[in-house]
């Protein structure tokens, strides 16, 4: 009897956690004139992505503030956004970056945003400005998240993330998020590995008015230029546990069609929207909320596959639909993001005396 090693090993790269186990199998091996039994050494590495099911912290709307404009950041105490975010890149004119910056950290430190998260938009890696920028807000107690714009690879990514463990105070390392600005058919054709860049990347966003100047697209009302764009952030971000923001609405005196985006963006999966005015805010905060029939079916669903998992059924009846795990995910999702957006959650009365029954007569038909 022969015995023979093979390793073959099976690697799944993520940069969020990596598991290496060894298993010893034994595999046999059919030779043209006799057997022989074998053994394979499989080495495995097996990988895990952040959760975004969990949702922790809401971005349902993401409000730029521009930095160099005193009465604006001012104003954004009391909006209610999610997520306010001071802008030293395009509303900021070059003769005011300087004191853009420094403006930006004093809202920073004023403590009247309550939840909010505060953000700071950087000028773009590689404009010769981002360093200035990086070594002024990184000083900050207070900052929250960076959005790096018009990222083009993973490279923006790690240079930011490198600033960070450099230059920010040690105690705020850890809290520091990133948000990637995708803004080009190079990003896009990068997305994959932009969104594994680092752990520190918690969402996508698409820019959509800089991608469409970089195509040469023409802006239609149905924005189904933009359709295949929008589609590879979202399917991207979900894949790697990343939020996802969607187009800004340039027409912000037009509430319709404010909504008209909110659905859409609801619809193809994005988790937020970005927004330029104050009046956009509340509209894309409540649209960006699960429908609360949704909300009441999603409690439904997981309070019955909690009933039935305990009984060693994976598929059951629900009002005359069948559910089973990818629809359990979705209830899941729908709930952390009704929890993440301060919805309260209802609580619906079981009846276990009917839940047995349908036991009973599902095990009977079988």
């Amino acid at each position: 009897m022969r015995l023979f090693t093979n390793t073959i090993r099976i690697v799944q790269p993520t940069l969020y956690s990596r598991v290496t186990t060894t298993r010893v199998i034994p595999m046999p091996y059919i030779g043209s004139w006799r057997t022989i039994n074998t053994t394979a050494t499989i080495t495995t590495t097996t990988t895990t992505t952040k959760d975004n099911t969990s949702d922790s912290r809401s971005r349902r709307a993401l409000f730029y503030v521009p930095g160099s404009d005193e009465r604006k950041i001012h104003k954004s105490i009391s909006v209610g956004a999610d997520c306010i975010v001071y802008d030293l890149e395009d509303s900021v004119s070059l003769n005011k970056k300087g004191t853009a910056r420094h403006m930006v950290i004093d809202a920073l430190e004023a403590s009247e945003h309550g939840k909010a998260e505060k953000a700071v938009r950087i000028n773009a890696v590689g404009s010769g400005l981002e360093l200035d920028d990086l070594n002024v807000i990184l000083h900050s107690k207070r900052l929250q998240a960076i959005v790096i714009p018009k990222v083009q690879s993973a490279k923006d990514i790690h240079f930011v993330s490198q600033m960070i463990d450099a230059v920010a105070i040690e105690s705020q390392r850890e809290r520091i998020k990133l948000i990637a600005s995708i803004e080009s058919a190079l990003g896009i054709m990068n997305i994959k590995e932009i969104a594994q860049a680092d752990p520190r990347l918690d969402a996508l966003i698409f820019a959509a008015e800089d991608y469409c100047a970089d195509l040469g697209l023409i802006r239609t009302g149905t924005r189904k230029e933009m359709l295949f764009a929008r589609q590879m952030i979202v399917n991207a971000a979900t894949a790697y546990g990343l939020q996802s923001l969607d187009l800004v609405c340039v027409d912000f005196q037009n509430p319709e069609i404010l909504k008209e985006e909110c659905k859409e963006g609801r619809e193809f999966g994005f988790t937020g929207k970005q927004a330029i005015h104050p009046a956009q805010i509340d509209v894309i905060q409540e649209m960006y909320l699960p429908d609360p029939i949704d909300l009441k079916r999603a409690v439904k669903i997981l309070q019955g596959f909690e009933h039935y998992d305990e009984r060693g059924i994976g598929a059951f009846d629900l009002d005359g639909k069948m559910i089973d795990m990818p629809v359990v995910k979705w209830a899941q999702k729908v709930v952390s993001k009704a929890k993440a957006g301060g919805m309260e959650i209802p609580k619906i009365e079981t009846n276990d005396n009917n839940n047995r029954n349908k036991d009973i007569t599902s095990e009977n038909k079988n």
